[in-house]
């Protein structure tokens, strides 16, 4: 029942959010949507490469002990 969003739900939804934004509204609102999402995926980017910067740090620092 509530498994997949299907074309006839987005239409709704869509519509909805025509109703209660109006249409010049919605260009706003997904263009602040567009860039908190591309903010939020350079974040992500961001944080995996201090993480894995930090592990070959650490795998750096075993490997001179061992020696």
């Amino acid at each position: 029942m509530f498994g997949t969003i299907g074309w006839p739900e987005i239409l709704l939804i869509l519509a909805v959010a025509l109703l209660l934004f109006g249409a010049k509204r919605l260009p706003e609102i997904g263009r602040s949507l567009g860039k908190g999402i591309k903010e939020f995926k350079k974040s992500i980017t961001e944080i995996s490469e201090d993480l894995e910067m930090e592990e070959s740090k650490k795998e750096k620092s075993k490997e001179e002990e061992k020696k």
